[in-house]
């Protein structure tokens, strides 16, 4: 009987999650979706479930027994695990720790023994920018040490990243991790331009802003993130690979985001800042990405932080619309 290669995607439903499964299928693999549906939505994969080589099961990632009989159940052997699943509300598990140990870091071990039962070789995670904490003007590179996160999901993640790395001695050929910068773009579920529009939606007048506006963060429109995952997948071949993914500019702030969606939606509102230089506890305020690693390996994103926003903006705004993104 032939084996028949299966492709395992936790978060599946969600933002990038969503992407990255109609990726894979137009390339020819069979994935198996898993998302409890908390975040995602069955919209973003409505294509994804129309296609002959997927298959859905809305399960949590860290239901091990369930997991095992969705595998099971779809007769394919794993041979890869892209791992998105994870909390994606920061300033949630600030308030509550259980929820970035629940949703972010046990679903990352319980993923990990899944690949140990089904013998899988490789293994792509969605790690974060978060996992370095604040350094200040220090640009943020791969080596860089030590990592001290300040948010319980930064410190999840990083946790995350040495379970993954553990597995890896013994029962992975490639580990991928990679690390987000903020990404943003269609089918978002969560971020700062989404919260925006929420907002405006509620209170077109004005747009009241977590933080005084100075915070200052690369952006990366999701179509780029995509392209660079599958490329360093293609191109590094050490056992563990981790890359920063992210755009070559040092960002752009949140004063910048917020006048570019009013201008948009409500020109007439007016933006109310807060007094702090952050978002909340565990936000960090200003970082940037050093990207030579990347670079070096041959690629490069298509769009600045300034135009992924843009983007982004118009984006999004058409899908409230009802209107198909592009």
């Amino acid at each position: 009987m032939t084996r028949i290669p299966l492709t395992i995607v936790t978060g599946a439903a969600g933002f990038i999650g969503s992407h990255l499964c109609d990726m894979l299928l137009a390339d020819g693999h069979r994935v198996l979706g898993i998302d409890n549906l908390v975040r995602g939505t069955l919209s973003n994969i409505h294509d994804a479930l129309q296609h002959p080589n997927f298959s859905f099961s809305r399960i949590d990632s860290q239901d091990e027994g369930a997991v095992v009989a969705a595998i099971q159940a779809t007769g394919g052997y794993p041979d890869m695990i892209w791992h998105l699943a994870a909390n994606s509300d920061i300033a949630a598990g600030g308030e509550d720790p259980d929820i970035d140990y629940r949703d972010t870091f046990l679903t990352t071990y319980v993923t990990a023994k899944i690949a140990r039962r089904f013998g899988v070789r490789k293994f792509a995670f969605a790690s974060t920018s978060a996992v370095y904490g604040d350094h200040g003007p220090i640009a943020l590179r791969e080596d860089i040490g030590p990592l001290f996160p300040i948010s319980n999901y930064g410190a999840m993640k990083l946790s995350s990243e040495a379970v993954l790395t553990a597995l890896s001695e013994g029962h992975l050929d490639r580990l991928w991790i990679f690390r987000f910068p903020n990404v943003i773009g269609a089918r978002a579920t969560h971020g700062v331009i989404y919260d925006f529009l929420d907002k405006l939606e509620a209170t077109p007048d004005r747009l009241v802003v977590l933080g005084n506006g100075t915070q200052m963060k690369p952006y990366l429109y999701v179509d780029d993130l995509l392209e660079a995952m599958q490329f360093i997948v293609g191109k590094a071949a050490d056992r563990i690979n981790c890359f920063n993914i992210g755009p070559e500019d040092a960002g752009v702030s949140v004063r910048e985001i917020a006048e570019t969606v009013v201008t948009q939606t409500s020109p007439s509102a007016t933006i109310q800042y807060g007094s702090e230089n952050r978002g909340w506890v565990g936000d960090v305020p200003k970082f940037h990405y050093a990207v030579d690693k990347l670079k070096k390996l041959g690629w490069a994103p298509t769009y600045s932080s300034r135009h992924a926003v843009v983007r982004a903006v118009t984006v999004q705004l058409a899908e409230r619309a009802g209107l198909k993104a592009t």
